[in-house]
């Protein structure tokens, strides 16, 4: 997102007010200086690289983490008021609400040039296409899930997500996980499966539903983080691309996964008004989740996820009526030091890694207004030495 403070600063920089009073006889000479400038310009406020710094220095991993869980926690109980309460015995065409108002949103967004632009192409078509695939298929199925299932019961589903990245990391990428992080991992798991053995009604369909569930959940994580931090894409320009992949395919998933009868459901303002809600917070729910994916890693969202299961159990006893009991509640206690422990040893590996440098180099030549002061800019207006 542009900020005007921004631009107007950039625009009374010294080097740059020169070149806009410039009055040299060579014409060819100041179209040089004017086109430098329009590319430094370009640089940094409408590339790829400006934008996802600008994510990165706005929302970092605590801000994105933070701000999933809060949105997490009021879609899941918003989603089960919806399917229970106001009687929408539609899944799959709930989530395919979920999308179509995010992509309204972002359209809206890029019909104001506010939508961060897309890194060069990096990504393949089929790399795309199967994050859209994935996506549709992990959020329709989570509230197909959601609708047969006890909260207990769709967040013990969750447990098993963990050592499914973890496999497929290692298979894909070769990434090893250390002997702390896997005790930690472990504690959390058991703390939430004590959590949730009091709360675990299912059927068989749905608990069918919650196995197909855990694969292309961990999928799509993997995928969100890798193309956010290896490719230069930021949450809302992969967002963009997205969206209409996973609303094609939850067309498709419709007349498999949902009851017949969505037409002659009742829609009255009351009820219109709870989905519409249900479905902002399905777009706050996935930028916020790609922010959290971008800014720290796959394993790192599926904790967070363990550690939003406490509040949801304590949560769910109240607005739906659950007993967690005593054996609960030791859980969700255990679950809370292992999610403790677990970000103790991350924010220690971070701390012990090089901090990479910040400047970024530009591929601009060097004007001779800059030359002239003997001085080196990049397209930033960094001084470099």
């Amino acid at each position: 997102m542009l900020c005007s403070r921004e631009i107007l600063n950039f625009l009374i920089r010294k080097d740059v007010k020169k070149i806009l009073k410039r009055k040299d006889s060579d014409a060819g000479q100041r179209g040089k200086a004017l086109e430098d400038l329009r590319a430094s310009i370009f640089n940094k406020f409408c590339s790829s690289e400006s934008a996802k710094r600008q994510q990165q220095r706005i929302c970092g991993p605590v801000a994105a983490l933070t701000f999933n869980f809060m949105v997490a926690v009021g879609i899941i109980f918003m989603n089960k008021w919806v399917l229970k309460n106001v009687g929408f015995q539609f899944p799959v065409f709930l989530t395919f609400i979920h999308y179509a108002v995010s992509w309204a949103l972002m359209a809206i967004l890029n019909s104001f040039a506010l939508l961060p632009a897309s890194p060069p192409s990096k990504s393949t078509p089929l790399s795309l296409f199967t994050l859209g695939v994935v996506m549709s298929l992990s959020t329709g199925l989570a509230n197909v899930s959601l609708k047969y299932n006890s909260v207990g019961f769709y967040q013990m589903a969750k447990i098993a997500v963990t050592p499914s990245i973890v496999l497929a990391e290692f298979i894909w990428y070769k990434k090893k996980v250390t002997f702390s992080k896997v005790v930690a991992l472990t504690v959390v798991s058991i703390g939430v499966a004590i959590a949730t053995v009091t709360d675990l009604q299912f059927s068989l369909f749905g608990a069918c539903v919650a196995v197909a569930w855990i694969i292309p959940s961990a999928v799509n994580k993997i995928l969100w983080s890798n193309m956010q931090q290896q490719e230069n894409w930021t949450a809302l320009s992969l967002m963009w691309k997205t969206t209409p992949i996973t609303l094609l395919f939850l067309v498709s998933m419709i007349p498999f996964l949902d009851p017949p009868g969505v037409l002659a459901f009742h829609w009255s303002f009351n009820n219109t008004s709870a989905i519409l809600v249900s479905a902002f917070l399905g777009f706050l729910l996935q930028w916020s989740g790609a922010l959290a994916l971008g800014a720290t890693s796959a394993i790192s969202h599926v904790v967070l996820g363990q550690f939003k299961t406490c509040v949801i159990l304590l949560g769910s006893c109240y607005l739906f009526g659950s007993n967690p009991g005593t054996i609960s509640i030791i859980g969700a206690f255990i679950a809370i030091a292992g999610t403790s422990f677990f970000t103790y040893l991350n924010l220690r590996d971070k701390k012990q890694q090089p901090q990479p440098g910040l400047q970024v180099s530009s591929a601009l030549p060097k004007s001779k207004l800059s030359e002239g002061n003997g001085e080196i800019r990049d397209g930033f207006g960094t001084e470099t030495v």
